[in-house]
């Protein structure tokens, strides 16, 4: 007996968005949960009155699933500048979008952050990134982002001072060695809309997504162990029938439960909050390592941006670290206390370090030559999907937009007449689709 029409395993954005869209299509669904509450990645802890993200993220607007999914103006965005603060010989340089932070114009365009051609060849990329249709500019050649970079004519100073710790830290990947296309892409996204933080969050995005469902569809603290002949296994044994299950997991999780699918590996990032009594810039403004030495590749304050993110009379700060540092965390702390002394002097000694964040499968690594595309097929054979931002862009729209396809290639199914229900050992090659 079949229980309901669709499974969904894990209640992330892309588990939530395929959910919208089978409940949108009139099918039943049930979301099994892991952890203690919906999200997955895109978490937000309160300590001590601070909200606390799991590693510094930012909502970009122009994501074309947000722009479609989202209601923007109930999340009470704090937006950043259009542009960056980048640390270089001992100062700092403001580099600006000019079309969008015209003010910022002149000094964008002599500052030592590169040279004069440099910033000519910035406005070209961005006229190529914003007026090519996306899908062509995801399907262009592949290529490494640095190889992309040198034949566009780039020096090594802008390379080093800038593309390095912006879209490096944007992709975690300092060397620039993931896929062009994402370079591409990332920077369509920041040059056509803002960078924004929620007044309650970035997990404020999941939780909308979560309130359009029946509360009762959701479980959370419910593993699910194994899927076999279209059932779902869940740690304490309880085994539940459907028609279909998705399975909208991070990478490594989703290949163990598929016996293994072709996953990319992944990218970490670690991040430490800091809690002080006066902001170090006054701007909301991203700081960004120019300089090529010590941890931090970037530094923000959160409630520069969005002021519920601190307590009255506090300031939240947010340093990011690539990788998994190999020290112990007092190591660490002590190795950024002292990279930020040198950057903001002895305030930086009463600082008060409220957490620190290790997240090995921050995002999926998309390399050159790795996939054909970066959309990846969600269905796997009939009655049984694949949703997540490694079955697409490592973004939150890949995430979001991966579980609008899951729940159409199910709905597609359900209406073709065709039976949904998946049958023995799963796993397998993807199932093209339309």
């Amino acid at each position: 007996m079949i229980d309901f029409d669709v499974i969904i395993v894990g209640a992330g954005l892309a588990g939530l968005r395929c959910a919208l869209g089978l409940q949108d299509a009139g099918l039943s669904f049930q979301i099994f949960e892991a952890s203690d509450r919906v999200g997955g990645r895109v978490r937000t802890d309160l300590v001590e009155g601070f909200r606390l993200d799991r590693g510094f993220q930012v909502l970009l607007t122009a994501y074309p699933e947000v722009q479609a999914t989202l209601d923007l103006a109930a999340l009470s965005l704090g937006r950043f500048l259009p542009g960056a603060e980048i640390r270089w010989s001992g100062k700092f340089r403001r580099i600006a979008d000019p079309w969008r932070q015209p003010r910022d114009a002149f000094r964008t365009l002599f500052n030592p952050v590169g040279t004069l051609a440099d910033k000519l060849r910035i406005a070209a990329l961005r006229r190529y990134a914003c007026k090519a249709p996306l899908d062509d500019l995801l399907a262009r050649p592949d290529t490494a982002a640095l190889a992309e970079l040198s034949a566009r004519g780039f020096s090594s100073s802008i390379i080093d001072r800038f593309f390095r710790p912006f879209f490096g830290g944007v992709l975690l990947d300092p060397s620039l060695q993931t896929t062009s296309r994402m370079l591409d892409f990332t920077f369509r996204m920041f040059s056509l809309g803002d960078a924004a933080l929620p007044a309650a969050g970035m997990e404020a995005i999941p939780k909308q997504l979560a309130a359009r469902l029946p509360p009762a569809s959701i479980h959370a603290d419910s593993p699910v162990q194994q899927i076999a002949d279209g059932d779902v296994v869940l740690a304490d044994g309880s085994r539940i029938s459907a028609g279909a299950v998705v399975v909208a997991t991070e990478a490594p999780q989703a290949s163990r439960l598929l016996d293994p699918i072709p996953t990319p590996d992944s990218r970490g990032v670690t991040c430490l909050y800091f809690a002080a009594d006066a902001p170090p810039v006054t701007e909301p403004v991203l700081l960004l390592n120019g300089e090529g030495c010590g941890p931090v590749n970037n530094l923000c304050v959160p409630s520069q941006v969005a002021a519920s993110h601190a307590p009255p009379g506090a300031a939240l700060i947010s340093a990011t670290v690539l990788g998994i540092p190999s020290q112990d965390d007092r190591e660490l702390e002590a190795a950024v206390r002292s990279q930020l002394g040198g950057w903001f002097g002895p305030q930086v000694g009463d600082w008060r370090l409220l957490k620190t964040y290790r997240i090995p499968h921050a995002l999926p690594s998309h390399l050159p030559g790795d996939l054909p595309s970066l959309v990846q097929p969600v269905c796997m054979r009939p009655g049984l999907y694949v949703c997540g931002d490694h079955r697409d862009t490592a973004s939150i729209n890949g995430a979001m937009a991966s579980g609008r396809r899951a729940a159409e290639a199910a709905v597609r199914e359900r209406e073709s007449g065709h039976a949904i229900r998946p049958s023995g050992r799963l796993g397998g090659e993807p199932v093209a689709e339309d």
